[in-house]
């Protein structure tokens, strides 16, 4: 039987990409739900091609111009973020691909696990902001959740077949980035368009300025503590600039498995969306002579502040990892709009850590009203710059 999937955040990387993998697939996935933010124009052609069974504009000024244009098809349509959050219970679908970006993604995949829907995770902030109440609830309602990023697919696929050995280790991957090797009198200097070039990946802005900061890797090294259930200094970043080994994990008797492949997101995609199948793919397949080095270096969290700031905050734990999410959201788009240098956004991120208000054991009230009071201290941060 086909699966009936929802994808959340359709118009952004991840999601055209898993399309991709349905359009490949066609009898194995039924698109029952779509959803976007702002880019109505690409959700309505989306919503022809597919013709799910509901779609969902996040920005509710969008509304009329998205059901105006599908007024002669089935398809339901709602808007604003409580739509999006309560359309992932829907009874006909099965599988829920969560690709929305930042803390957004949080609350819809709180409801798509109560409602017992299988998780494939592209929106790590979810785990970052509240991982142990996420990994909680998935226990409570036996929801698996897949994960989507290339790295932590990798940790998952070395760990198949592993899942009674301890884990002694986790080699988490990075690129480095376009900055890696600079200097911190380089960073000061960083443009816009300087910091949204990366060499390996296409991803959409937020996540391309992670990756230029390293923060990227810090909030997947949180995300892996939960996934993986693992402490803080068994996650270890390794920087590999080719991209080619995914991730690694190394186990009790000092055995370690990679996993390796070119850098292409449908390949975790459709694995998170198969699993415990793996389908034929036509993906290009990775060679060996075409890389007769596979490089590795140490990552330098004193340039790349923001990775030493993310293993804070997850050794400090409780609302900790939800305060430099939030600072990091607005620190990026302070940058991205051009009212903080790139260094900054690590000064954002530093002192809103010093002065939001800590929360040991957190409710999931505790860690909305966290993002909101981060997020405000963080805008008066740059405000005041």
């Amino acid at each position: 039987m086909s699966k009936r999937i929802a994808i959340l955040g359709s118009t952004g990387s991840i999601g055209t990409q898993a399309l991709e993998v349905v359009d490949a697939h066609p009898e194995d996935f039924e698109v029952e739900v779509l959803t976007a933010n702002n880019n109505v124009e690409l959700l309505i052609e989306q919503a022809k091609k597919y013709n799910p069974n509901t779609i969902v504009i996040g920005n509710k000024e969008k509304y009329q111009l998205l059901s105006d244009a599908l007024i002669d098809t089935d398809v339901k349509v709602y808007a604003g973020d409580e739509a999006i959050a309560q359309v992932v219970q829907i009874s006909t679908v099965d599988i829920v691909l969560t690709a929305m970006v930042g803390f957004s993604g949080l609350l819809p995949t709180v409801n798509a696990i109560k409602a017992g829907k299988q998780i494939a995770l592209a929106n790590k902030e979810t785990l970052v902001v509240a991982g142990d109440i996420i990994t909680q609830l998935a226990l409570e309602n036996k929801v698996s959740i897949l994960p989507v990023d290339s790295e932590h697919s990798a940790i998952f696929q070395c760990l198949a077949g592993e899942f009674h050995n301890p884990i002694e280790k986790i080699l988490l991957t990075a690129s480095g980035g376009p900055f890696r090797g600079k200097k911190v009198d380089f960073l000061r200097k960083v443009t816009r368009c300087q910091a949204l070039n990366h060499p390996n990946w296409s991803m959409g802005d937020k996540i391309t300025i992670d990756s230029a900061s390293m923060m990227n890797k810090g909030l997947e090294a949180i995300e892996a503590r939960w996934l993986f259930n693992v402490k803080p200094d068994d996650i270890e970043v390794v920087v590999h600039p080719q991209s080619i080994v995914h991730s690694l994990v190394q186990f009790e008797d000092g055995s370690i498995k990679a996993q390796l492949g070119l850098p292409d997101m449908r390949l975790p995609i459709q694995y998170a969306m198969t699993f415990p199948q793996r389908l034929k793919a036509d993906f290009p397949r990775f060679n060996f002579m075409d890389y007769p080095e596979l490089t590795f270096e140490k990552a330098d969290v004193k340039v790349f502040r923001n990775l030493d700031l993310a293993y804070q905050a997850m050794k400090k734990g409780g609302n900790m990892p939800c305060i430099l999410n939030a600072a990091n959201e607005i620190a990026v788009d302070g940058f991205l709009k051009q009212k903080i240098g790139f260094v900054e956004m690590s000064d954002v991120i530093e002192k809103t850590m010093m002065k939001a208000t800590i929360v040991e054991k957190p409710s999931l009230d505790d860690y909305l009203q966290s993002n909101d009071e981060a997020r405000a201290i963080a805008e008066e941060i740059i405000k005041n710059k």
